[in-house]
């Protein structure tokens, strides 16, 4: 499955509306929606529009607590379990739990992984954690096990906003190896050859944002390659 992530802080209503245009055209899956820090975009109003140009799952992929919207479908209740911030990992859920249990949306307990894509993104800033090493796809594998023995639906690799190298083919076997859950990998994924490479590895998930952002037609190329691993 291809994963569309609009971060409102880098999109305007024009080129938004040209990504989905183009994320129907190439059956994307889902859309998710957040950012590890939120400035000038507008939540409510991307969110809005999106559900006026779109039918697809519109799931909140949210940085903070303050990214919670009842008018999405559903929200990816994260716990950044690489990290040893207690804030990230139990705290702002905390805090979101008495809101969420009052709207409507399907909540999706995740385990994120934030892996080393070789250099800092706004995502390891914000939340004060390292990554796990690129390198070491044991610690990824042992981290994302806990999260299947905590009973998350889906785990969640990513190198970050920006990234400049994507979740390595490695990582995401060992992984894919000691759990179940849908697995989702995001950061990095900015050509078909990485995308094939994930997939192969065995993602069930790619998540794509920083290239659309300045190429909507890859969604269309990624869209012929879903149909061909898919038929």
């Amino acid at each position: 499955m291809i994963a569309l992530l609009i971060d409102p802080d880098k999109v305007d209503a024009v080129n938004l509306k040209s990504i989905l245009a183009k994320a129907r055209d190439a059956t994307i899956d889902l859309i998710l929606v957040g950012g590890s820090l939120l400035t000038d975009g507008d939540l409510e109003k991307t969110i809005q529009l999106i559900k006026s140009q779109s039918t697809l799952p519109l799931i909140l992929f949210p940085g903070s607590v303050s990214q919670i919207s009842t008018e999405a479908d559903g929200i990816f209740y994260l716990s950044l379990l690489s990290s040893r911030n207690a804030e990230m990992i139990i705290g702002q859920q905390i805090t979101a739990a008495p809101y969420l249990r009052k709207t409507n949306l399907e909540v999706i307990s995740a385990a994120y992984l934030l892996v080393d894509s070789g250099k800092q993104t706004t995502a390891s800033y914000m939340s004060n954690s390292n990554p796990i090493p690129a390198n070491k796809p044991e610690i990824a594998a042992s981290t994302a096990l806990a999260g299947a023995y905590f009973g998350m639906d889906i785990i969640y690799l990513d190198g970050g906003s920006g990234a400049e190298n994507p979740v390595p083919p490695e990582m995401i076997s060992k992984v894919k190896d000691y759990t179940d859950q849908l697995l989702f990998i995001g950061g990095g994924v900015n050509t078909i050859k990485k995308a094939e490479d994930a997939f192969a590895a065995g993602a069930d998930v790619i998540v794509v944002g920083n290239r659309i952002e300045k190429d909507a037609d890859f969604l269309i190329e990624l869209g012929i390659l879903k149909k061909k691993l898919n038929s």
